[in-house]
């Protein structure tokens, strides 16, 4: 589980939680940046975050946990929390998401 409000370099978000249509039980949890746009779902073993398509294409290349994000599409990885990637580089993936949410517009 990644813990938002630890790292550093985010401002203000929302968390919301949203069912998922083959479980009653089973959440997502989405963070949205001030804009209202998602930077971040929490799902219980995976992480999906956007990202740069080319340091996306790296990071599936390295890591076996790495995959495209069925979230955000080819504008961003979805992870699988193994233990492949350290926190530290977990958090700043949010970070890089965050970011590049922050900047986008309703253009």
């Amino acid at each position: 589980m990644i813990e938002v409000e630890k790292i550093s370099g985010i401002e203000k978000f929302t968390r919301k939680e949203r069912q998922k249509a083959d479980s009653d039980a089973v959440k997502d949890v989405l963070y949205l940046a001030e804009n209202g746009k998602a930077f971040l779902v929490d799902n219980q073993k995976t992480i999906e975050v956007r990202s740069d398509e080319t340091l996306g294409k790296i990071l599936q290349e390295k890591y076996e946990s790495v995959m495209q994000s069925r979230y955000f599409g080819k504008g961003g990885i979805e992870i699988v929390l193994s233990g492949q990637l350290e926190q530290e580089e977990l958090d700043d993936l949010v970070r890089l998401s965050y970011n590049l949410t922050e900047r986008m517009t309703d253009d």
